[in-house]
């Protein structure tokens, strides 16, 4: 099991309200699974995934990621580092250093594995520059290595946090709304790049999302939040006007959903394989 959560729950408290931001959430999630998180703005959804990333504690409830704690009884476990290391958090605002270079950028995934020394000064050894190498080249984002990340558009820097996930070595891969502020074509780029990594590494994907035709395209399975609580957990197929209108309010689902496309009518390259990674030596001497 990739994530297991049972009875979070997470309440604020300011200016004499409190607002119950998740409410008794209960949710398992397979090794593998690619799956969208939906519903309104103020749902739970991006504190549900911080949660589960160990980013902030709960009021109560325990979640797991492949077998290693992240909250007891809605406390930050002991070991987290463990959890940390095996998720991949990507964020709306790329969270990249605009200074530094991509490569650089991709090779801070591997932090948490080498000594405090080299961390603090970035030194990186030639096999992990090639290792970063590697990952930029299977999003399609090689060419760029020696930029600044500054200089990339958001679908560029998107791909490039996507990356830096795969060199940290991520099993899961958890998105709080990575296509929020792109256009339609870089939003399909960065999808289609979680899809393929999904199906070909078999990375657990989960991605919270507004677009719902992003989510009927590329998320087999859909859960849908309201008010701190899970109200559809099921087939993205099945989100029928009908259930957009439970989900988002009456009236909601006509200006929600487009036709999905078909991800196989993609004109962007396929994520190569680690087998079909090109010599890359000339570009990192």
């Amino acid at each position: 099991m990739a994530i297991d959560v049972r009875a979070l729950s997470r309440t604020f408290h300011g200016h004499g309200r409190v607002c119950r931001a998740l409410d008794g959430i209960d949710l398992t999630i397979a090794d593998g699974e690619m799956v969208a998180l939906i519903g309104p703005s103020g749902s739970g959804k991006s504190t549900l995934l911080r949660h589960i990333a160990g980013l902030v504690p709960g009021d109560h409830g325990d979640i797991s990621i492949d077998g290693h704690a992240v909250l007891r009884a809605g406390r930050l476990a002991r070991g987290i580092r463990r959890a940390r290391a095996c998720t991949g958090m990507i964020f709306q605002q790329f969270n990249l250093v605009g200074r530094m270079s991509v490569l650089g950028n991709v090779a801070v995934g591997m932090l948490y594995k080498v000594p405090l020394w080299r961390s603090l000064l970035g030194w990186f050894t030639l096999s992990e520059r090639r290792q970063a190498m590697e990952a930029l080249h299977r999003v399609g984002m090689s060419i760029y290595a020696s930029q600044r990340a500054s200089t990339l558009s958001g679908g560029q820097q998107q791909r490039t946090a996507i990356a830096r996930a795969m060199v940290q070595g991520a099993r899961t891969i958890l998105g709080d709304e990575p296509i929020a502020s792109l256009d339609p074509v870089s939003s399909r780029q960065v999808m289609e790049t979680l899809a393929r990594l999904n199906r070909e590494d078999r990375i657990t994907v989960v991605v919270s999302l507004h677009q719902v035709d992003a989510a009927m395209t590329y998320c087999p399975r859909a859960i849908a939040m309201r008010e701190g609580r899970i109200v559809f957990d099921g087939p993205s197929g099945e989100l029928t006007p009908a259930v957009l209108c439970r989900i988002y309010g009456a009236g909601a689902a006509a200006a929600l959903v487009a036709p999905p496309s078909d991800p196989a009518e993609s004109t962007f390259p396929a994520v190569p394989t680690r087998a079909s990674l090109p010599n890359l030596e000339p570009v990192l001497a």
